[in-house]
């Protein structure tokens, strides 16, 4: 992700962001606050390494793991 792009992106939710002023209630604020930074951030973060899997225990076939070694006897 560039500059400009994560500053277009924080751009396009300065007017949500803007409108939270507008609330009295600290906690109400703090809230919507906290969803909206959330929202922000996986946008962040889906635009940095990819696009999230729908399901978060779907195994990847694709990942290599080390090899374990421990249970091999040694030389």
């Amino acid at each position: 992700m560039t500059k400009e792009q994560f500053i277009a992106s924080v751009t396009a939710h300065y007017d949500e962001l803007n409108a939270l002023n507008k609330i009295d209630n600290f906690y109400a604020y703090e809230s919507d606050f906290i969803k909206l930074w959330a929202k922000m951030g996986r946008e962040v973060l889906e635009k940095n390494i990819s696009i999230l899997p729908g399901d978060r225990r779907k195994k990847n076939a694709n990942r290599i793991w080390g090899a374990d070694n421990s249970q091999k006897p040694s030389l």
